[in-house]
């Protein structure tokens, strides 16, 4: 744990470069040498760092509240909190959630308690909160609440399923965006005026390499140190960049908000009738190295909570879809949910047996353990049709409409509508035969 202010500072550089066997003067990676002095030179954040930004406002008061700066890696929020500490005169220590624990915590507390009762502030600054557990969080609590430390937490996960509620609402939570292409331009213009040239690269290669940096800075800055170091004497054409450099993956991890965001995305491009950006996100998805029966299990609960009735058809083709990639396997059966991704997007939607499903579900819940009513029941004794169990029961293929209108609800419960079809595709047809029936239940009193 490295702390900075009276009773724990960092030690001197040159120690620590002799300690490693390092000289003081040995190179240190580029997105470190660019990092920014001020506020006003971090980039793609003005949301927040502006004039009229919340942060940007809290700095210039010189006064800071305890906050959570949630947002993708390499979107600054180490340099944000290093940088607010500096201009609002506060002391800095930080932690990491990932190498520190109750004691690094109380030591820290202790440090600022006794700063504090010299009249100094301190900025505790913890990078990676949410790999603290709900205890240890609860023990930022009363520090927090005291003014004895003001928290700046950092995190890439989304803070409310992983800092517990009490740390929450003592703390402001700001989003950092994800940089995009003006940003990140920005950054790679830095990085040429410092090195003193231009990246050997022609124009489509350095935005082929802004789009792989997927709106990481730090990652960017590293990829542009790489194409220093080769010293090409002729620009890079997207190939020979490509060459040269290892493409990571997008950002996506299956198990973490990111997951969710993509398939909430694709379930509800389909449900919007958008076969191309149901296409996107499936593409991305599968790009990111998500399971593709996981998206296949997820169209079929689109063809059923969406579509239903309306195109009976959806549920058979997203079931074919499974099947069909779990004997071509990658790449092919990708191709086959694809094909049920376009044909569920495209096809009639409606949501009247997942409406008619709940209510009846309501209902089955308020009802209990009610018996059906008695002609409905079955009678294969003797003592069962001496209580009345079947008794007056229609057969409904024997009447001359071939429906009896018979009530099949509990007694006492009378007889309820749920399922309502919108008159959606093949619905139409499905309504048409509901009023009819309706209007011969109406007739036979059922």
């Amino acid at each position: 744990m490295w702390l900075r202010g009276e009773s724990a500072r960092l030690p001197d550089m040159t120690d620590l470069f002799a300690a490693a066997g390092l000289a003081p003067e040995a190179p240190t990676p580029l997105a470190d040498r660019l990092r920014p002095r001020s506020l006003e030179e971090v980039v793609g954040q003005d949301h927040l760092l502006g004039p009229d930004g919340p942060i940007g406002r809290m700095a210039a008061a010189h006064r800071l509240s305890s906050m959570i700066l949630w947002g993708p890696p390499g979107t600054g929020k180490t340099t944000i909190a290093r940088l607010l500490a500096a201009r609002a005169g506060y002391e800095s220590q930080q932690l990491s959630a990932v190498f520190s624990g109750v004691a690094d915590l109380k030591k820290a507390f202790e440090t600022a308690r006794l700063r504090r009762a010299a009249g100094k502030a301190t900025l505790l600054f913890v990078d990676e909160i949410h790999r603290f557990n709900r205890a240890q969080q609860d023990g930022f609590l009363p520090f927090v609440e005291s003014g004895v430390v003001t928290l700046v937490g950092a995190t890439t996960e989304n803070p409310s399923f992983e800092l517990n509620g009490a740390l929450l609402s003592r703390c402001q939570v700001y989003v950092l965006r994800r940089l995009d292409t003006a940003a990140l331009s920005s950054l790679l213009a830095k990085a040429e005026a410092f090195e003193g040239r231009a990246l050997p690269l022609d124009a489509p290669a350095r935005e082929a390499m802004i789009a792989m940096a997927d709106g990481d800075g730090r990652y960017l800055l590293s990829l542009a140190e790489t194409l220093f170091n080769i010293a090409s004497s002729e620009p890079l054409s997207p190939a020979q960049m490509a060459e040269v450099l290892q493409r990571r993956s997008p950002a996506y991890d299956k198990d973490r908000e990111e997951h969710y965001n993509l398939i909430s995305a694709l379930h509800k491009s389909v449900r919007g009738s958008d076969p191309d950006a149901s296409l996107y996100w499936l593409a991305r998805m599968l790009a990111g190295g998500e399971d593709p029966l996981f998206v296949a299990r997820r169209l079929v609960r689109m063809a059923v909570e969406d579509i239903g009735e309306a195109d009976p058809m959806s549920l058979v083709i997203a079931i074919a879809a499974k099947d069909a990639y779990d004997f071509l396997g990658t790449p092919e059966g990708e191709l086959a949910l694809a094909q049920a991704c376009v044909h569920l997007a495209t096809a009639p939607k409606s949501n009247a047996v997942t409406t008619a499903f709940g209510a009846a579900n309501a209902l089955a819940v308020e009802t209990g353990s009610l018996m059906p009513p008695a002609h409905i029941r079955n009678a294969p004794t003797r003592l069962m049709k001496t209580l009345g169990y079947g008794k007056g029961y229609q057969y409904d293929h024997n009447t001359a409409e071939g429906f009896s209108g018979q009530d099949y609800f509990p007694d006492g419960v009378g007889r309820r509508t749920f399922y309502a079809p919108k008159g959606e595709g093949a619905e139409a047809a499905v309504k048409e035969r509901l009023a009819r029936w309706s209007s011969l239940r109406a007739k036979s009193g059922g």
